[in-house]
């Protein structure tokens, strides 16, 4: 299987698989940005080849404590700089529903594992979007918890005020399973020791809406596909779906990039042929010449780009034209979407505007237009609301979804929404293995 979807950078064998899984309870596998002591760790780079932590990662370290058995780190782009999965050093993986179209990044691999490989449950990452997205893309549930829910300690950071370790998995029992083991404080972590304790109850769902501006641009049959599924909350749900207002919207994705690639920029310094990963020898030059060659030939083509980006953005004199500005429109977001929960209960969107795109279409695709595709998952990750994207519909066989997002600390609602759904929903797998 995974020489035909090239869904994991490193997997345990089929042998040792055998010898071992007797006493385990369940199988999971964690996204390369993940430590973990018995698989190296790349977050998709070369320049990580050969780093292996001494350590697990706390989100891996509960799932395994509880009983599970990691089989191997899912394929992801690089540093987790991508909307397709196609920016990774270790094998693109591929749509299980279609193979010649992607399977959403960051966390692709992570999603087509799930999609593939019954009872599987995949950690992922998120940090503007990288569950939401490859979740739709390959018809699995994908949550995205609130902004320190789940320990970061062990993951490898992209942004460090926007990263959140999530879970991808089949069913909403499964996440009602899986997510309260890798919740919870972290002496290692301090955004995760404030958070409050974790509830399960049936919250009353009875009011959800759709901000006009997230219909804007989608295609038809992503459209179509939300309009029947808003007519089964409507009629088999009883819960009403009203479209609102929220301007702020359409600033979520500038302000994003102008955050992330500012924070990529300073974590990615540490990449230097010096620690962590591919160490080089030639320790005879000049510092800049040193760290210039080495990080030259083993960053990617988008980590490079972010990282001008980001330095551009962090530049004296550039500092209050972009940073700070960036800052104020993720207050403004913020706001509006907590008085939207004074109405409603929930608020839904699209997950993306588009299927999963052929590998043919995307590399037609400016880096702006690759960019723009993460409209609709951008605002909840930018402001670290909790977040779930579920299937809602098969255009030609290729599935589309709607993402729910719910208030701080209120992950409960989004797997309580999700359990109803699947009442009334049936999901589709491809063809996999048990």
């Amino acid at each position: 299987m995974n020489e035909k979807f090239h869904i994991f950078s490193e997997l345990i064998s089929e042998e040792q698989l055998q010898k071992i899984k007797k006493g385990f309870k369940f199988h999971f596998s964690a996204k390369d940005n993940l430590c973990t002591i018995d698989f190296q760790t790349r977050a998709g780079s070369k320049i990580l080849d050969g780093y292996r932590p001494p350590f697990d990662a706390t989100p891996v370290k509960r799932l395994r404590e509880s009983g599970g058995l990691l089989i191997g780190k899912t394929n992801m782009d690089e540093f987790g700089f991508g909307s397709f999965c196609m920016n990774s050093s270790y094998g693109v993986p591929l749509n299980p529903f279609d193979p010649e179209r992607s399977c959403g990044g960051s966390s692709g691999g992570a999603a087509a594992a799930v999609s593939l490989i019954n009872e599987h449950v995949a950690l992922a990452v998120s940090t503007g979007g990288s569950i939401s997205c490859p979740a739709c893309f390959c018809g699995v549930i994908g949550i995205t918890p609130t902004y320190g829910r789940v320990s970061r300690y062990g993951l490898i950071d992209y942004a460090n005020s926007l990263d959140k370790v999530g879970l991808i998995c089949r069913s909403a029992s499964d996440l009602e399973k899986y997510l309260p083991i890798i919740m919870g404080p972290d002496s290692h972590d301090p955004t995760s020791c404030c958070q409050p304790v974790y509830k399960p109850k049936k919250p009353r769902i009875k009011r959800m809406c759709i901000p006009s501006a997230a219909l804007e641009g989608i295609d038809n049959d992503i459209e179509s596909a939300l309009e029947v599924a808003i007519e089964i909350i409507r009629e088999q749900l009883a819960i009403d779906v009203e479209e609102v207002d929220m301007p702020s919207l359409k600033f979520a994705l500038p302000a994003y990039y102008v955050l992330a690639t500012s924070e990529a920029s300073t974590n990615l310094a540490r990449y230097s042929g010096m620690r962590f990963g591919v160490i080089s020898d030639a320790t005879n030059e000049h510092f800049n010449k040193f760290f210039s060659e080495i990080r030259s030939e083993l960053f990617g083509k988008e980590a490079k780009r972010r990282i001008l980006l980001g330095t551009h953005c962090r530049r004296v004199g550039f500092r209050d034209r972009y940073y700070l500005k960036a800052l104020a429109v993720r207050q403004m977001i913020r706001k509006e979407f907590k008085k939207l929960f004074c109405e409603y209960d929930l608020v839904m969107t699209p997950t993306m505007p588009f299927k999963a795109p052929r590998f043919s279409e995307i590399e037609k695709m400016k880096p702006l237009e690759v960019y723009k595709a993460d409209f609709l998952t951008i605002p909840p990750n930018l402001v670290g609301l909790p977040h779930i994207s579920m299937p809602c519909g098969y255009p030609d066989g290729i599935p589309a979804g709607f993402q729910l997002i719910a208030p701080f600390w209120e992950e409960e609602r989004l797997i309580h929404f999700a359990k109803l759904w699947e009442e009334v929903f049936s999901y589709k797998f491809p063809e996999g293995i048990s």
